[in-house]
């Protein structure tokens, strides 16, 4: 049977003390199908040079050639961590092309999805970044609880990854019976498992040598490359799209926005730490206010009627055949519509004709854009600290090469 390394080494012939190694595309620790180039002399790094596009499946095209409403299960495959925040991100871009108003009971529930999603993808980025640097007592406590969420997530839409909830113009469905009660459950206990993360690594000393003063990103550099998120805030940026430019409700909700000071992998560390506390506080305030009435926009041109209706008045039976048959259609225009993702700002821009279809669709993913400051903060460091300074950018090729 065949075997394939994740390294490959090849000599430079004008220099023979530079070895070039391909750390990936197969490889554990590029967390997906990457492939960095890394020149070395001995153990340092000379250079880094990411290769991508080997998870490329062409999702603007595809939503180019899908409904508005067909394009959704595809969001779900762009950060595959955190499908229900893509799931926002992209009908918040189509309603606001339509203007679309949607009830505060949605809104409140989309903030939930959000806040979900923000912990969930927080929770493997801790578990695998700890076990790519020997920490693997961390990884069975994020998972766990990381299990319990998917637990979640399963009773409100039926499925625990590609979750397709969120609807142009509202939800797939309403919270189901006492699914409240478990998520306030885990509310409440959780922040006790952060603090027991905290204690497994925040003071630990091994963990401390291998992320302080390592893959430091100045506040200039951030800014010059494009980085956003928890990865912008440890460089000392205060910036989050929840708070500069809220969106679905969240200017109703008091939260924090946690800053770092150094920008190296220990602030990106504890920055996520943070944000997974405030996620909770979000999550605590919208279940103690979650607001009654609808959650959908009560347009027929732009949801399916309840099936009730449709088997007794024509009227809603030729809605349904409308919206199946021909779907949403736009007014022309443009629009660009960003959330504050798990990983930063995820970003759909779509140029609409008036057709049933995007005539553009673009996607500004986070961990596109984080990753290019990769091959700058690796460089004078260690092949070990190639590693570390990857999993504290916390990337997701699905999003990567769309």
């Amino acid at each position: 049977m065949a075997t394939h390394t994740p390294y490959t080494i090849e000599r430079d012939d004008l220099n023979p003390e530079i070895l070039t190694i391909n750390m990936g595309p197969s490889h554990p620790a590029t967390h997906g199908v990457l492939r960095l180039i890394l020149r070395l002399d001995g153990e340092r790094v000379v250079s880094c040079t990411p290769d991508l596009g080997y998870l490329h499946r062409g999702m603007e095209k595809i939503a180019e050639n899908k409904t508005y409403h067909q394009f959704i299960p595809y969001t779900d495959r762009l950060d595959y961590l955190s499908p229900l925040s893509n799931n926002v991100g992209y009908v918040l871009a189509v309603e606001k092309l339509m203007g679309l108003e949607i009830p505060p009971r949605g809104q409140f529930i989309r903030v939930i999805c959000c806040e979900i999603a923000r912990i969930s993808s927080h929770l493997v980025y801790l578990g695998t970044h700890a076990l790519d640097l020997g920490a693997a007592t961390v990884f069975f406590h994020t998972f766990r609880e990381r299990e319990v969420l998917y637990t979640i997530i399963e009773e409100l839409t039926g499925t625990r990854l590609t979750t397709s909830y969120t609807r142009v113009g509202g939800l797939a469905a309403d919270l189901p019976e006492g699914w409240t009660d478990h998520l306030r459950a885990f509310v409440d206990r959780f922040p006790r498992e952060v603090d027991e993360f905290e204690r497994l690594l925040t003071r630990n000393r091994i963990w401390l040598g291998r992320t302080q003063d390592i893959g430091v990103i100045t506040k200039e550099d951030a800014i010059a490359y494009g980085v956003t998120g928890p990865a912008l805030r440890a460089s000392g940026v205060e910036f989050d799209l929840r708070k500069a430019f809220p969106y679905t409700g969240y200017d109703q909700f008091d939260f924090e926005i946690p800053v770092g000071t150094v920008g190296d992998i220990y602030d990106r560390y504890l920055v996520r730490i943070e944000e997974m506390r405030q996620s909770t506080r979000i999550l605590d305030q919208a279940l103690k206010r979650l607001p009654g009435g609808p959650f959908n926009n009560e347009s027929h041109k732009v949801l399916l009627p309840d099936k009730k209706r449709v088997l007794t008045a024509m009227e809603e039976l030729i809605h349904q055949f409308m919206l199946v048959t021909e779907s949403l259609a736009p007014p022309p225009g443009e629009v660009y519509q960003a959330i504050e993702a798990p990983k930063g700002e995820l970003g759909f821009y779509i140029v609409s004709t008036g057709g049933k279809s995007p005539y553009r669709m673009r996607i500004r993913s986070p961990s596109f854009c984080n990753l290019q400051v990769l091959s700058k903060i690796v460089v004078g460091g260690m092949v070990a600290d190639v590693v570390a300074t990857l999993a504290s950018m916390d990337p997701v090729l699905g999003e990567v090469d769309r």
